[in-house]
Parts: C-alpha cells; sequence; structure tokens
C-alpha cells in the first residue's frame, strides 16, 4: 500500500500526461449494443463516433485497467468487492474500500456512503477521494487502415467475424456476427494523472503495470475466442508542474517513443523525482 494517510493534504502540484498509440494485434471489438443494429449488419456492432469511425471509450479501457489492478493487487476477492449494481443478471461488483492506503481508490476515486459487499458487512464509507486518473476516448487513426486492408474487409473500416455456437446435446449449430476493427489498426490514447501529493508520485507505476498487464490480457468483447490483443508504443511521458499553468513554464518531456517495458524501466531508475523537479 502506499505512503497516504488521513492526513495527507491535497493539492495539484502538477498533472502526468502519457499518451501513445495503441494497436490491434487482434480484431477489436468493443460493442455498441444492439439498439444500432442495421438490417443486412452484424449482430454486434461496434461502437462509433458522429463521424462513423469507431473509437476506444476511455470508459472500457478504465475499466478493463481497473478491473487488471485489482486482481494484481489481490484486491479481486469477494471481501474486498462490494455491489456498484445488484440488478438481476446484471450485477456488477468492484473493488472499493475505505483506506486512505488504498491505491485503487486513489487511481478511480472513491464516494461516500453505504455500499453493500460481496461478503460481510455492508461497507460504511466516509472519505471522498477524487479520481487521480483520467482516461480519455481513443480516435482512431484513419492511415493506419491501408487500401490493402479495405479491399479485404466487409466495410471501409471495419471487418465481420462470423462465429459459431454448437449444442452439446443436438448438434444444433447457433451462428453469430461480430464487427470488429481489423488487426493492424492504430487508435491514440491519453492518459492524465493528477499529482495532488508527493505520495501520488508513485501511482504511476501502478498505471503502467495495468498498460502491462493488458497487453498479455485482452481488451473489449471476445478475448477467449481471439479478439481484443493490443500493444503500446511511442509512449511519451511529459510532467506539467503549477507554473505551467500559472505562468506558461515549459512542460517537461520525461520520457519519448517508448514502449512500456522501456517506460517502466525508466521509472524504475528515475522514481516520482519528476516531482522536485
Amino acid at each position: 500500500m502506499s505512503a497516504h494517510s488521513t492526513q495527507t493534504e491535497l493539492k495539484l502540484i502538477g498533472k502526468l500526461i502519457l499518451e501513445g498509440d495503441l494497436h490491434c494485434e487482434t480484431g477489436l471489438h468493443i460493442g455498441a449494443g444492439k439498439g444500432s443494429l442495421e438490417i443486412g449488419g452484424s449482430d454486434n456492432p461496434v461502437v462509433k463516433d458522429a463521424f462513423g469511425q469507431p473509437y476506444i471509450p476511455g470508459s472500457s479501457l478504465r475499466g478493463k485497467l481497473r478491473a487488471l489492478l485489482e486482481g494484481f493487487l489481490g484486491l479481486a476477492v469477494p471481501s474486498e468487492l462490494i455491489f456498484l449494481s445488484r440488478r438481476k443478471g446484471q450485477e456488477v461488483r468492484i473493488h472499493q474500500s475505505d483506506r486512505p492506503d488504498d491505491e485503487i481508490c486513489l487511481l478511480f476515486g472513491r464516494n461516500p456512503g453505504r455500499m453493500d459487499r460481496v461478503v460481510g458487512e455492508p461497507l460504511e464509507s466516509h472519505n471522498a477521494t477524487p479520481a487521480r486518473l483520467a482516461v480519455y476516448d481513443a480516435p482512431l487513426d484513419p492511415e493506419s487502415i491501408t487500401p490493402q486492408m479495405r479491399d479485404n474487409m466487409d466495410d471501409e473500416l471495419t471487418e465481420v467475424k462470423s462465429e459459431n455456437s454448437i449444442d452439446r446435446i443436438t448438434s444444433q449449430a447457433n451462428p453469430r456476427t461480430l464487427e470488429r476493427v481489423p488487426a493492424g489498426a492504430r487508435f491514440r490514447v491519453r492518459f492524465i494523472l493528477d499529482i495532488l501529493c508527493d505520495e501520488d508520485g508513485a501511482l504511476v507505476g501502478h498505471l503502467v503495470q495495468a498498460l502491462r498487464l493488458l497487453e498479455d490480457d485482452a481488451l473489449g468483447g471476445g478475448g477467449s475466442r481471439g479478439s481484443g490483443r493490443v500493444r503500446f508504443s511511442n509512449l511519451k511521458l511529459t510532467w506539467r508542474n503549477r507554473e505551467y499553468y500559472a505562468a506558461g513554464a515549459a512542460p517537461k518531456e520525461l520520457i519519448a517513443g517508448a514502449d512500456t517495458t522501456a517506460l517502466q524501466k525508466r521509472l524504475g531508475e528515475t522514481g516520482p523525482s519528476f516531482i522536485k523537479e
């Protein structure tokens, strides 16, 4: 756990800006829901922006990173989980505690109030914690969809993957289609980490851990069936202190052109020393 305590004073010291590319190593499906189904279209379309281009919602990326970190830190166990929703068949369980040094609650925020635990007595949370991490919608780079890719796809920017489930008793097939952004597509990602006290400097390490975990996991739907494998590259980490916002001081570039391995190594060498610079 971190060095945060109930006496830790919060005041903006600066912001860490992490930007880079997310590459689709296999097709990516982040669903838009069946409300957008068109005649002759896929059963499961991908989410698109107002210009009809696929994108990765910040909420989808943020939620996946949080889930991976909860598991990595050993917090995805019944005694550490609360119900965010208890609607039958749509239960949502996430980690939350009232501990001031809880990195998940520091990164992703915490609301006060009474919440039902999955196991044990309800959680009576009295601490409201501002979320340090903001994850933005990731737009598609249209240039990453090459003419050769377009010639072999069902749509200008997406492909349709046909799948089948087989009844184990009758052997009856249940075909379905899944719209995906094709392998080779590239999205621009942007994360901002607010540093509100000296102790927050260590939280960037957890963000990088989550990115590395995601590279060996899957983003979006169909991960166990081959979809959603991603890779990060061209990562740039920039520090903007209070003087940047108050007097127009120049930002400090901490690292550029890195993958997650190089970024993690660099942070391991320097630690949160950027706060003092």
